[in-house]
């Protein structure tokens, strides 16, 4: 087993692909991202699919580091072959030495929201993208109609631009600034 700590981040790589994510979300966002294209505005995709395991170590880590969950009350998860509880020289668990090892995850994942383990990510019907413009935005919608977009800001919390996206079943979720889903959330919805 390897202990816990910023070396994981590297491990079970999120991806940033569209072609990553399932119909007909996969297709929604091509269409909006082709939109984006044409009318002009600068996309930067961060995160698309991210495999269940890192969403499994994100999760533990921030609950460890941010929630005081004890490293030892951490459920095994078959493939992900991590110590989360640090030991002392007495072979005890050192509390101190394991939460900063889940924070130095936290940290080196740029974790600001508890991650959950389930999620639009990890059923890949979402995208993490920053999008930007300058002067105005002339946009067509998925009904084939022109919006132009004046307002402020230039990004992707713009009000007007969020409408635009919600015309082709991709929908922001207004508390995270990047976060763009099938259902506007971070989880599926049951």
């Amino acid at each position: 087993m390897l202990p816990s700590g910023k070396s994981w981040v590297s491990q079970f790589p999120t991806s940033k692909s569209v072609d990553d994510l399932i119909s007909p979300f996969r297709e929604n966002l091509q269409a909006f991202l082709s939109a984006l294209a044409k009318a002009g505005a600068s996309v930067t995709i961060n995160a698309t699919y991210r495999p269940v395991e890192r969403a499994y170590l994100m999760h533990y880590a921030f609950r460890i580091a941010r929630e005081g969950l004890s490293p030892l009350d951490v459920p095994a998860m078959d493939g992900v072959d991590i110590q989360w509880n640090h030991l002392d020289s007495a072979g005890k668990l050192d509390i101190v030495a394991s939460r900063r090892a889940a924070q130095d995850m936290v940290a080196a994942y740029g974790i600001a929201f508890k991650p959950a383990l389930r999620s639009n990510h990890t059923a890949r019907l979402a995208v993490d993208m920053s999008i930007g413009w300058s002067g105005s935005l002339n946009i067509v919608n998925a009904s084939g109609k022109k919006v132009v977009i004046t307002s402020s800001p230039r990004s992707g919390s713009n009000t007007d631009l969020i409408r635009v996206g919600k015309t082709y079943g991709v929908i922001k979720l207004v508390s995270d600034p990047p976060h763009w889903s099938q259902n506007g959330r971070f989880r599926v919805k049951h």
